[in-house]
């Protein structure tokens, strides 16, 4: 066991800080992955990304560290000898491939506590490529297969003390192929078995809450400082470098992205903004201790460049891939590591081997290459097996009939209960007593001889203040007011761009107000009404009785 001597309290506290961050970057992800899909698949997409902390964190325990850190058992994986983390405290953290100094300087449960976490995000990136089409069970399997027999393997061959491919000279920091490039990989074997969602890529939805993928972002974002500078297990210079090369790599991807999405699409969108920011992390995650400043900006400008070409791919390749997880985080991962055989250099870290661009020659770029190229078929073949057989047996697709409404099917629950009219902005003032209070005059009795009319309008919520249009109604003589959501078909469908995708919204939503009304004045009512509406024509004109149910209604006049 690490003699008591020997830790240093610093750098505990910066792992285990770091420990913290990449946990948190799991709901940060689920948050970045549910905002973009629709209403009624939101706890679902929430659901995938948090299982893992519970099954990945279990597995990890009991055999996953084991397996990723133990000693090495036929050059592909490690023994079992830690089974449990029985005889955990005879060891110390050993990844000398990458640590800053030659002694460890933290207790080997806080390193099984960070690698614990880099375990459990890593398969929960997948989710956003599958987003509409799994089936819980199957996932929780799937994850459950796929964190020892693919991820383990690979953790122990480029991070583990006798990791083959560390020997053989490859270099991943933080994990783009340990994490970004083998779950990039596992994301095309998962479509090539469960197929596209219905009608991809003819017809497709829009976000439901960019807001919370904006905040999910964020939280990646803040996240990935531990993901990149805690890999160095010491709080130190490397540390540093790390967080900033970090920092800056996502922050030219952001600036690269946006210009590339100006010109190709018209638009510099927020969407664009974070989805170049997630390719610069994902970028940098395998150079961010071994690279200067200025490398790391150049990295993530050429993310921000490569990932927002890469977005075409999926429709070349015909790949239903949801939410892009190939273009940010595969292309961004695999590029990442080969970008660190150009830009690596000992004057930052003297464990790291000197890229072309140092003087290094092509050795360590032909050691990303083949590394790259090995860790993703790999995964990709693993993969393919462990989705065949959970699909030949309990299920990896969701049922066709249940696709559009997986939140019922799998969770009995809908993630929102919200009506666009409670929205509407209406009475405010600094004190209660700047506000005049609506509707207290006297409400003309509809009795004057005529008889009650029900006049229906359809409004664009945009124009509407809910205090007004009472008032409004009510000076109009009503004397019952209803408005409602109702989503119309008009003849020119408003277009919305995501990611470079184009969609059409062929039903824009709008408000219904129902009004009945005097005779006398319902013409008057009508116009006024037509006033919050952007069509020519907003609505109709009905004789009611007002003590019959609203079927009883005669025809419009």
């Amino acid at each position: 066991m690490l003699a008591a001597e020997a830790v240093q309290p610093g750098d505990t506290a910066w792992v285990l800080t770091c420990a913290a961050l990449v946990l948190f970057m799991t709901p940060g992800l689920a948050l970045f992955y549910a905002g973009m899909v629709r209403t009624r698949t939101t706890l679902v997409m929430l659901q995938q990304n948090i299982i893992p902390l519970g099954v990945v964190s279990v597995l990890w325990i009991l055999l996953g560290y084991s397996l990723a850190f133990s000693a090495d058992l036929g050059g592909i994986v490690g023994d079992l000898e830690l089974f449990g983390l029985q005889g955990i405290g005879d060891t110390t953290p050993a990844p000398a491939f990458h640590t800053v100094e030659e002694a460890v300087t933290i207790p080997t449960l806080a390193f099984v506590a960070y690698q614990m976490m880099f375990a459990v995000i890593t398969p929960a990136l997948i989710t956003g490529a599958t987003a509409d089409r799994l089936k819980f069970a199957g996932w929780v399997v799937f994850v459950a297969a796929w964190s020892l027999v693919v991820y383990a393997p690979v953790a122990h061959w480029l991070w583990g003390p006798d990791g083959w491919l560390s020997n053989m000279g490859a270099q991943d920091w933080a994990g783009g192929m340990v994490v970004h490039a083998s779950a990039g990989a596992a994301v095309i074997a998962v479509l090539l078995v469960i197929g596209r969602r219905r009608n991809w890529p003819r017809t497709g939805s829009l976000p439901h809450s960019l807001p919370i993928t904006i905040a999910g972002a964020g939280i990646l974002w803040f996240g990935w400082f531990g993901f990149n500078a805690g890999d160095g297990l010491q709080a130190d210079g490397i540390a540093a470098q790390a967080l900033l090369n970090t920092h800056i790599a996502a922050a030219g991807a952001m600036c690269v992205w946006l210009i590339a999405e100006k010109i190709t699409d018209g638009h510099s969108t927020v969407v664009g903004a974070v989805s170049g920011a997630v390719a610069g992390l994902a970028t940098i995650t395998p150079c961010a201790g071994y690279v200067n400043t200025f490398a790391a900006l150049l990295i993530g400008a050429i993310a921000g460049l490569v990932c927002n070409l890469a977005l075409r791919l999926k429709f070349a390749f015909k790949l239903d891939d949801a939410l892009d997880v190939l273009a940010v985080h595969f292309v961004g991962g695999v590029v990442g590591s080969v970008l660190l055989g150009l830009f690596a250099s000992k004057a930052v870290n003297s464990f790291s081997a000197d890229g072309l661009f140092y003087g290094g020659g092509a050795g360590l770029l032909g050691d990303q290459a083949l590394a790259v190229l090995i860790v993703a078929a790999f995964s990709f073949c693993l993969t393919w097996l462990i989705a065949i057989a959970i699909q030949k047996t309990i299920g990896l697709r969701a049922a066709a009939e249940n696709e559009d409404h997986l939140d019922q099917a799998q969770q009995g629950l809908d993630a929102y209960h919200l009506g666009g009219a409670s929205d509407l902005p209406g009475t405010g003032g600094t004190e209660a007593g700047d506000t005049e209070p609506v509707g207290t005059a006297a409400v003309p009795a509809a009795a004057h001889g005529g008889r009650t009319k029900l006049v229906t309008a359809l409004l664009d919520p945009s124009l509407v203040r809910a205090d007004e249009l009472q008032r409004l109604l009510l000076a109009g003589g009503a004397t019952s007011i209803v408005v409602s959501d109702a989503h119309v078909r008009t003849s020119a469908p408003q277009p919305q761009t995501l990611r470079g995708n184009r969609q059409s919204q062929e039903f824009p939503g709008q408000l219904r107000v129902e009004v009945l009304v005097d005779e006398a004045r319902a013409q008057a009512v009508a116009a006024a009404l037509s006033r919050y509406s952007s069509a020519a024509a907003n609505g109709y004109i009905q004789t009611v009785d007002p003590t019959a149910s609203p079927d009883d209604a005669t025809s419009a006049r």
